[in-house]
């Protein structure tokens, strides 16, 4: 990292996520008492943008939210507030509902989640491109926002800035972000789906048919699989730790990645410290919020020789 922190541009919408600690996962009809209970603000944009601010960068959000007079507005831009994450880019909505989701989380830290987001909030105008790109350094996308955001990804593209995509649910192989980008990074079953192949490497392999953008897929524990330039398959491993709560984790890892990426590490280098990021958070409860500093992954990163490059 130079002195000057880089600023990673999220494009995403905000979430209200109301977390409940589960024995297990209530079945149809039935109730179960939880352990733990909190109101924290997410959504894969928003959480990417926390572990940019905690891991040394400058994250900037922008994207729609619903209505001023909502009761949550408050809540969200004060935690956004003591994150440091500028949010004046985000566009207000009127009579709309900003996201909420209702997250279950089991004793092996897994998370099942319903979430509500108003189709309208897709119809948003994002501010000027000119305004957005201004010192951005890198932008982090969730791939359900490409109705609104891939003319700002094509021209961030064209001013030679690198442009992440966190694809975690199937898209049109015609997706307008699978070539305003420069960077991919698939979940598991969003790869398996959108490229309709039930294994990750051939996946992988029909996928670089069709854009020349980097390609990858997080695993949870298994790692990360990517491609190299050559288009042989590369693997990431994951950091053996114990999980306590995974919400939050792989926007942690694209976070993690974006900006170490803008600031100049190589695709393994930036791989490698994204995994410690995702790892160490996934230890702690509280979402994103649990993300660790910089210093606590630099120190994994020396002392464990998990992935280590030689």
């Amino acid at each position: 990292m130079t002195n000057q922190p880089k600023r990673v541009l999220c494009i995403g919408l905000p979430v209200r996520d109301l977390t409940f600690a589960v024995e297990s996962v209530p079945g149809r009809g039935q109730k179960f008492p939880s352990q733990r209970f909190a109101q924290i603000i997410g959504g894969n944009a928003l959480n990417a943008a926390i572990g940019v601010n905690r891991l040394g960068g400058k994250a900037a959000m922008t994207g729609p939210m619903g209505d001023k007079s909502e009761t949550a507005d408050q809540f969200l831009f004060d935690d956004l507030a003591k994150e440091g994450i500028d949010s004046s880019h985000l566009v207000h909505m009127p009579g709309l509902v900003t996201p909420i989701s209702a997250v279950m989380i089991d004793p092996t830290g897994e998370r099942t989640i319903v979430t509500f987001r108003d189709p309208k909030l897709w119809d948003v105008k994002l501010p000027d491109h000119d305004l957005l790109l201004n010192n951005c350094d890198a932008i982090l996308v969730e791939s359900r926002c490409a109705g609104f955001a891939t003319d700002l990804c094509i021209e961030a593209r064209h001013r030679g800035i690198p442009v992440v995509v966190d694809i975690d649910s199937t898209i049109s192989q015609r997706e307008g972000l699978l070539t305003a980008s420069s960077h991919l990074i698939f979940s598991d079953e969003a790869l398996q789906t959108t490229a309709g192949i039930h294994d990750n490497f051939k996946a992988l392999q029909k996928l670089a048919t069709l854009t020349s953008s980097f390609l990858a897929v997080t695993r949870g524990p298994k790692g990360t699989l990517w491609l190299d330039e050559q288009g042989n398959p590369k693997e990431t491993p994951a950091f053996p730790v114990h999980v306590v709560d995974t919400l939050g984790a792989g926007d942690i890892f694209h976070g993690a990645f974006a900006l170490e990426f803008a600031a100049g590490k190589t695709v393994p280098e930036a791989l490698r410290f994204a995994s410690a990021a995702a790892a160490l958070k996934c230890t702690r409860h509280g979402g994103a919020f649990a993300c660790p500093q910089r210093s606590e992954v630099e120190q994994l990163l020396r002392e464990s020789k998990v992935g280590a490059l030689s």
